[in-house]
């Protein structure tokens, strides 16, 4: 089963050096390793993944905050390259995000601003497994502090500053999940 990997990052660059780099083979590797890359259809950390992935042959998916292809072109300035399929979900950045997340089997943070930890924080309450490409700057960084404030753990979330690395520990982790998921309840008879 191909799993679908969604990558949310920061349209604008307020990343660390080499981020976008990063993030290119965040999403070469996401295809390299059998998944569907999902992301926002934006600009930036996104479209970089993009990139990666349709550069390894891999099958890129957008979910676009705008109504129609025109909309999604001339209002809100995004690109329509390097995906495979473009869907228009007409809910805005907010509700894009939401669907993306429920979409997705996993979420993997680059870098970020605001729109990037409201994917982190829906991903986290929807218990996705989400992966952290650390040291790519942005809200990337106060994830560790975030979690901590919140007292709800680390389950499900796992840290990397390698791609390779991280989107192998998150495959693993879904199929874990999957596996706790599928397997047989013990009932207790009375």
């Amino acid at each position: 089963m191909q799993y679908k990997i969604a990558v949310s990052g920061s349209a604008e660059n307020n990343c660390a050096q080499g981020a976008f780099r990063k993030s290119y083979e965040v999403g070469r590797q996401i295809a390299l390793q059998g998944g569907i890359l999902l992301t926002g259809a934006t600009i930036g950390i996104p479209a970089w993944a993009t990139r990666g992935a349709k550069a390894a042959g891999g099958i890129s998916i957008g979910l676009s905050p705008a109504v129609s292809k025109q909309s999604h072109i001339k209002t809100y300035h995004l690109p329509v390259k390097y995906m495979d399929l473009i869907i228009y979900t007409g809910f805005d950045y907010s509700g894009r995000n939401m669907l993306m997340t429920r979409a997705a089997d996993a979420v993997i943070v680059v870098c970020g601003r605001i729109g990037t930890l409201n994917e982190f924080t829906t991903a986290f309450e929807e218990k996705r497994v989400v992966g952290v490409l650390t040291g790519t700057g942005g809200v990337e960084e106060e994830i560790d502090d975030i979690l901590k404030i919140a007292r709800r753990g680390k389950k499900n979330i796992v840290f990397d500053d390698d791609p390779a690395r991280l989107v192998a520990k998150l495959i693993k982790l879904v199929r874990i999940n999957e596996r706790q998921k599928s397997a047989p309840k013990h009932r207790e008879v009375a």
